[in-house]
């Protein structure tokens, strides 16, 4: 198992950039397919971005992409989302996710992951 926490959540204007990180615990976080997913108020979760095992591949979602970047550093044991350009619909709680997938690659859905943090709220005002 592994346990995550999310950071970095906060208020920011229209256009402005913030930069969530998702600390896991454990030895074993190269093990792991990591994820973002975000939830806005009265609508289901949706996928943001995955990452692979390694970090050498990416998936984004059309919303987000040339905006976002994900990354991970397996040495710190940390995943990272950098929102830049943001908008107002991009107003949610985030959340980062672990896959224990045993085929490394980039998960979409959220029942394909095993843990969740706690979730970040990100409010993007105009």
């Amino acid at each position: 198992q592994v346990q995550l926490v999310e950071s970095g959540g906060g208020l920011v204007q229209a256009e402005g950039s913030l930069r969530l990180s998702c600390a896991a615990s454990g030895r074993t976080f190269s093990r792991y397919s990591m994820g973002w997913f975000r939830q806005a108020p009265g609508k289901e979760r949706e996928f943001v971005a995955a990452i692979n095992k390694s970090g050498g591949s990416t998936d984004y979602a059309a919303s987000v992409k040339g905006r976002f970047t994900i990354s991970r550093d397996n040495a710190k044991n940390t995943l990272d989302l950098q929102m830049n350009s943001l908008k107002l619909e991009d107003t949610a709680v985030y959340y980062c996710a672990a896959a224990a997938a045993a085929i490394s690659g980039t998960y979409l859905r959220d029942d394909q992951y095993d843990y969740w943090g706690q979730g970040t709220q990100v409010t993007v005002s105009s």
